[in-house]
């Protein structure tokens, strides 16, 4: 007798609890995003409460590396509102968890004029916080005046084939 895949519900159930916590939608306009990097982040339980429920902000993010270790600054996870006196302070710096050659790839990166690492996006993956890294150029005004442009452009073409007005 043959037997069926089944699927099971602990299969179900972990994907499932794979969620995005928080997207840094600004980084696409403000920089051109060259290599992306998966990192795990060291956090407390109040961290990962706060984060479960969406109380992150990567707005103003950003890694540097000393001493041979990524640290991520600038990101603001909410104190968790369900706890006592022992709470988390929210913009501190956050160990991330690279390995050694990640963080020289890093930091070669970082190396040559006009990049830096900034935090795309905050996901949990198999239950564990990760955060993608972005190895990133800043873009300037002109740069970010054209993609507004070429967006409005789509725009207008989509609109116009909806409409199917002819062109005379």
């Amino acid at each position: 007798m043959r037997e069926r895949a089944r699927s099971t519900p602990a299969a179900t159930e972990k994907k499932s609890r794979d969620l995005q916590l928080a997207e840094n939608r600004r980084a696409a306009y403000d920089y051109a995003v060259e290599e992306k990097l998966e990192a795990g982040l060291a956090l407390t339980g109040t961290e990962i409460k706060s984060l479960r429920a969406g109380h992150v902000n990567l707005r103003d993010g950003f890694v540097r590396i000393e001493d041979g270790e990524a640290w991520l600054r600038g990101v603001h996870i909410s104190p968790w509102t369900h706890t006592g006196y022992d709470n988390h302070e929210p913009l501190r710096s956050r160990k991330l968890l690279l390995h050694k050659g990640e963080i020289a790839f890093l930091e070669r990166g970082v190396a040559a004029k006009g990049y830096t690492v900034i935090p795309l996006r905050m996901y949990t993956k198999n239950g564990r916080a990760k955060i993608e890294l972005g190895l990133a150029r800043g873009k300037r005004r002109y740069e970010k005046r054209q993609v507004i442009k070429e967006r409005e452009a789509t725009r207008e073409m989509d609109a116009a084939v909806r409409r199917r007005v002819p062109r005379t």
